[in-house]
């Protein structure tokens, strides 16, 4: 089945977990849930795979322990329930994972850190380093602090955004019901279950139909789900819809349980690149000496040491062009340090950039951060 290769084959997971199953009736943590879903992402754990969720909860938790349970709440309740849940949902996922050996972290995203480059690079590294160290990051929106103005509203596209930041192979949305039916399954008897669906269609996406109004503390369904498909799709990260209100979700996956799959089109790592390539404007350019622009041609990062020229006004992040001493664009990339910074550590080997600086932020554009020019007409004989 696609959903079970999906979820095997992946070599990094995020998974989302909305409130309705986070938690329980009496507006507490879920902890039995949450003790079943544990075992789950300690197996894939288990067998290497890197495994980040995005966990709902925190304002539904902190609306009752504030006592705020009768209406409907304003921002700033619903920030102050935020905060009074976090910490109780983090402890929660702590004492689910710590009998398997995990230890978990806190990450708290707005909209901005990952859509505004240079905390979206910040974000990344941050999340690459949790993983790389063997923790599995807790992420939620930082509903404390947000505004309507810069907050999903919803951790299904929340989720896809990470997803797309740390070139994830799979998203599984843990839902209410387990995956796409042609109309509602709950309303409609006749409803055609879709096991995979390989491009989201004007068709496709009106079956998702409204909000999910039976989802209790819940802000999502179908249609945002959807929309994080979308998001997910274009990443090539591949999308998993299945039925989460269930003990040990991810094992019933495995063993076969039915689940929707929406395709993506192509890698994480080619779309990446495409969207470096093609979807930013450069704000200035680094020019290369011949050494790194060989090693460049091999798929090797730029090193401080091999650029000999900085143009431009840029912050890290910004996408810059890099440029032979010929003058020639050989590829384009996102910068790691600041135009002013730059220019100062031109030619420095990189154990001198820490003395220059102050700090290091490693190479001046990682290797996953380039994307390779195409060929000049002299290189192909055209």
């Amino acid at each position: 089945m696609a959903s079970v290769s999906r979820l095997q084959d992946a070599r990094r997971l995020v998974i989302k977990v909305g409130s309705a199953l986070v938690v329980g009736e009496a507006g507490a943590a879920d902890r039995a849930w949450l003790a079943a879903f544990a075992a789950d992402a300690a197996h894939l754990r288990g067998r290497g795979q890197q495994v980040l969720v995005v966990s709902s909860g925190a304002v539904a938790i902190g609306r009752r322990r504030l006592g705020l349970t009768r209406r409907a709440l304003t921002l700033a309740e619903k920030q102050a329930a935020a905060a009074a849940g976090q910490s109780a949902l983090m402890r929660a996922w702590e004492e689910a994972f710590e009998p398997h050996g995990l230890r978990v972290a806190q990450v708290l995203l707005t909209r901005d850190d990952t859509e505004v480059r240079r905390r979206w690079l910040n974000a990344r590294a941050t999340v690459d380093t949790l993983l790389s160290l063997g923790v599995i990051p807790v992420v939620n929106e930082n509903d404390t602090v947000v505004t309507e103005e810069i907050r999903y509203g919803d951790n299904d596209r929340l989720a896809a955004r990470v997803a797309q930041m740390i070139g994830a192979d799979a998203l599984v949305l843990l839902s209410d019901v387990d995956g796409l039916y042609t109309a509602d399954p709950r309303n409609d008897p006749t409803a055609r279950h879709l096991p995979r669906i390989s491009r989201l269609t004007r068709e496709i996406e009106a079956m998702a139909g409204g909000a999910n109004a039976g989802a209790g503390v819940g802000t999502g369904g179908m249609t945002t789900k959807l929309a994080a498909a979308r998001i997910a799709q274009s990443a090539g990260c591949a999308t998993i819809i299945t039925l989460g209100r269930r003990p040990s979700p991810l094992a019933a996956l495995e063993a076969g349980a039915r689940a929707t799959v929406i395709e993506p089109s192509v890698t994480p790592a080619a779309a990446y690149k495409a969207w470096i390539a093609g979807s930013l404007a450069p704000a200035g350019a680094l020019t290369v000496d011949a050494g790194a622009a060989t090693a460049l041609k091999r798929g090797k990062s730029l090193l401080a040491a091999g650029v000999c020229g900085v143009e431009g006004r840029f912050d890290k992040g910004d996408a810059v062009l890099v440029r032979d001493e010929a003058g020639h664009e050989i590829a384009r990339g996102l910068v790691r340090y600041e135009a002013a910074d730059a220019e100062r550590i031109c030619g420095l080997r990189s154990d001198a950039i820490e003395g220059a600086l102050g700090y290091t932020s490693g190479p001046m554009i990682h290797a996953d951060d380039l994307a390779p020019a195409a060929a000049h007409p002299e290189e192909t004989g055209a």
